[in-house]
C-alpha cells in the first residue's frame, strides 16, 4: 500500500506517542524504495514501499551506526524502528533529520568539486573495517557482487530484449563487448563497504558543496565498482577524470563499473524508452561506448 501522512500519523501515535504531536508532511523527493515522510523539524520517517525493501530496515538500523563515525559527512542516523501493523505489515524506521538539498546540476559549486568530495567520501567508505559486514543479496539487489553472479542473470535476460529496440546509431556489437570486457574481471582485495546507490537523488549539498549522503538500503561489502556509476550519469568528460583520477581504481575496476552503468542503462531504456529517462539513458549508453572506444584506440597506438 502507499504510505500516507494519516497512515504514518497513525503508526507514531501507536508506538511512538510522544512524537504523536508533531506535523507530517511528504518529502518532495522520496525516492523508489521508500517513502519518506517530515516528521516535526527534526525528524524523519521512512517506510519501504513493498515487501523487497523490508530487508533494508533492520541493515540500516544495525550498520548506520558503525559506519557514520568514519565518514567525513553525515550520513541518516536512526533513532527508531517501527514495527509491522495490521495496516502497514513491514517494519519502518524513525531518522534524524539531514538538511541539505538534492543534488542538482544547479546547486553545487562546480562538477569537478563534487567529484573530489565524492572520492574523498567513498575512500573513507572503503577504509572501515568490513569483514562482518552484509555480502551482497537480495537484500541490495546483488551490488557489490561479481557481474556474472547468477542472479543477475535475470536482468541480462531482459537487456537481451532491449538490444534490438536500440537507435541504429548504437553498434550492439560495441555493447556486447563492453559487456564482456565487464564480465572478464573480479574485485581481487578484500570486500570493502559500498554504498550500493550512488546517485544524484542520494547525495544533499549545502552551500554548493556535498553536505551528506543518504539511503543506504542497498550497502553490503564487496567489489566498490557499483558506485562508480555516477561517473558517466552525472558528471560530463572533464569531471569524469577528475572523479576517476581521484577514487584511483584499477582500470579492470573501472571496466566493471562501466558494465553497471550499461546494465542501468539498458534496463531503464527497456522500462521507460521515450520518456525522459529512457532518453538520458540512451545518452549514458552512447557515453559508455565512446570512451571504451577512445580507450581502444589509445591502446592500439
Amino acid at each position: 500500500m502507499e504510505p500516507t501522512p494519516d497512515l504514518v500519523r497513525q503508526l507514531i501515535t501507536q508506538q511512538f506517542p510522544a512524537w504523536a504531536s508533531l506535523p507530517i508532511t511528504p518529502v518532495a523527493q522520496s525516492g523508489w524504495d521508500n517513502r519518506t515522510f517530515h516528521l516535526g523539524d527534526t525528524l524523519s520517517v521512512r517506510l519501504p514501499s513493498g515487501p523487497a525493501y523490508e530487508a533494508q530496515v533492520e541493515k540500516e538500523q544495525r550498520w548506520l551506526p558503525v559506519l557514520s563515525p568514519h565518514l567525513p559527512l553525515p550520513i541518516p542516523e536512526p533513532i527508531a524502528q517501527g514495527q509491522p501493523t495490521s495496516h502497514f505489515p513491514s517494519p519502518w524506521s524513525v531518522y534524524r533529520w539531514l538538511d541539505g538539498e538534492t543534488l542538482t546540476f544547479t546547486n553545487l559549486h562546480t562538477l569537478s568539486s563534487l567529484a573530489e568530495d565524492l572520492a574523498s567520501f567513498l575512500h573513507a567508505l572503503w577504509r572501515i573495517p568490513a569483514q562482518s559486514g552484509p555480502p551482497p543479496g537480495w537484500h541490495n539487489f546483488w551490488r557489490g557482487a561479481p557481474l556474472s553472479a547468477w542472479p543477475l542473470e535475470l536482468w541480462r535476460d531482459e537487456i537481451q530484449d532491449v538490444l534490438p529496440t536500440l537507435p541504429s546509431h548504437i553498434d550492439v556489437g560495441e555493447i556486447e563487448r563492453l559487456w564482456e570486457t565487464a564480465l572478464s574481471s573480479s574485485w581481487e582485495q578484500p570486500p570493502v563497504w559500498l554504498h550500493g546507490d550512488v546517485a544524484n537523488g542520494n547525495l544533499l549539498v549545502r552551500d554548493g558543496r556535498l553536505s551528506a549522503v543518504i539511503d543506504f538500503g542497498c550497502c553490503a561489502v564487496g567489489d566498490p565498482a557499483c558506485d562508480l556509476v555516477m561517473a558517466w550519469t552525472f558528471f560530463d568528460a572533464e569531471s569524469r577524470t577528475v572523479f576517476r583520477e581521484a577514487v584511483d581504481l584499477d582500470q579492470q575496476t573501472w571496466e566493471r563499473a562501466r558494465g553497471w552503468a550499461l546494465w542501468k542503462a539498458l534496463l531503464t531504456v527497456g522500462q521507460e524508452k521515450d520518456q525522459p529517462k529512457g532518453v538520458a539513458a540512451l545518452v549514458v549508453i552512447v557515453e559508455l561506448l565512446e570512451e571504451a572506444r577512445e580507450e581502444n584506440n589509445h591502446a592500439s597506438i
